[in-house]
């Protein structure tokens, strides 16, 4: 990456406190990262799997009364230039321009409001591979500034670093969050702080898998939890934080409903069948055939009026219907002789069910008629 290209970008993380060692054990419970020497004197990487996360030092005795804090860095081609514009529009020079060994060149700088910043500048021919280019759980992904003149901050940094001003989200209580890009990317936001007490200050948030889980961490780990865990615009999820020394910090899961799509679209169909396979020939047989939909003519009604029928159709139905009709004659007459030479069962049975529904009754007049006739053959 050229010296120009690097103007704006946010670069490197670094966390000043007063406990190195305790403040190593506590990230490593929140984020995927862990602790590794530096080479450097007093001073431990963050390493993100094979990528630098960003540093760790501890407070230096002329920063003693300062709280522990993170602080950003941001690309420049020139440091020194960057210094003096930076006091050109009212900022302030917290460490003059120095420079790391065999790293680059920085200065720690503040903004007009008084957020406190960082410039670097890498050495050409420095390992710039080994930080991680962003993105994946464990990187820095959004940068936040909490300011007493948004408008004014705004202008401060869009002067400095090019950057631009993105969307405006109104929050309500909380005002408006302004959101600022770079290169056409939106990388961070500025809101104006609701307690004027509070120093204005920039939170960055890392990349984790589950924000929830994060915020577990934090309390089991012995943070504290200051909001969260909080979807914001845009669907990601947030916790901000303070560590056990009081530093403060981030953390961002990625929209859920992106990443179940796109779980979604990695699994295959379970009910999927390589054509030609035996399976499918065997549910092929199973499933009935599909009709093929009627065309309908262009600016025709949804339902089409059901189709003629033609001459061969219609001829083979009276065919049909003849044969049924002849079939049904010599059936009848069929019917009509077997009558004839014997009674039909059902017949005798219906007599027979008539006399029983008479009752009693009949039954009793029917004796009576049978004792007359005999006494008149007497």
């Amino acid at each position: 990456m050229s010296n120009a290209e690097i103007r704006g970008r946010f670069v490197w993380h670094e966390l000043m406190t007063t406990d190195t060692d305790a403040a190593s054990d506590f990230y490593s419970h929140i984020v995927p990262w862990k602790a590794q020497d530096s080479g450097m004197p007093s001073y431990t990487l963050w390493m993100s799997g094979k990528y630098r996360a960003g540093g760790l030092m501890a407070l230096p005795e002329e920063d003693a009364s300062a709280p522990p804090h993170w602080i950003i860095y941001v690309g420049t081609p020139d440091v020194d230039g960057t210094v003096e514009a930076v006091e050109k529009l009212g900022g302030k020079v917290l460490k003059e321009a120095a420079d790391i060994p065999n790293v680059g060149r920085f200065a720690v700088l503040s903004d007009p409001q008084g957020a406190a910043f960082a410039v670097f500048n890498p050495q050409p021919g420095s390992d710039e591979a080994a930080v991680s280019p962003g993105g994946a759980v464990g990187d820095f992904t959004w940068h936040e500034l909490a300011t007493t003149d948004p408008d004014a901050a705004l202008a401060f940094y869009s002067e400095l670093f090019g950057w631009s001003k993105g969307a405006a989200h109104d929050m309500g209580e909380m005002g408006i969050y302004q959101l600022i890009s770079h290169d056409g990317q939106d990388v961070g936001g500025i809101f104006k702080a609701r307690d004027n007490s509070t120093p204005p200050s920039w939170l960055s948030y890392a990349r984790v898998a589950d924000a929830t889980k994060a915020a577990n961490a934090v309390k089991a780990a012995g943070g504290r939890v200051l909001n969260g865990p909080m979807e914001v615009p845009g669907g990601s999820w947030i916790v901000q934080l303070l560590d056990p020394q009081g530093g403060a910090f981030a953390v961002l899961e990625a929209p859920r409903a992106a990443k179940a799509g796109a779980k979604a679209a990695d699994k295959p169909a379970s009910s999927a069948k390589p054509a030609g396979s035996p399976a499918a020939k065997k549910a092929a047989k199973k499933a009935p055939a599909k009709k093929a939909p009627a065309k309908v003519a262009k600016g025709a009604p949804a339902k089409a009026a059901p189709a003629k029928k033609s001459a061969a159709a219609k001829k083979g139905a009276a065919a049909k219907k003849g044969a049924a009709a002849k079939k049904a004659v010599v059936k009848k007459g069929a019917a009509k002789k077997a009558a004839g030479k014997k009674p039909a069962p059902k017949r005798a049975a219906a007599k027979k069910s008539a006399t029983a529904k008479r009752g009693p009754a009949a039954k009793k007049g029917t004796k009576a008629k049978a004792k007359g006739k005999a006494k008149s053959k007497k």
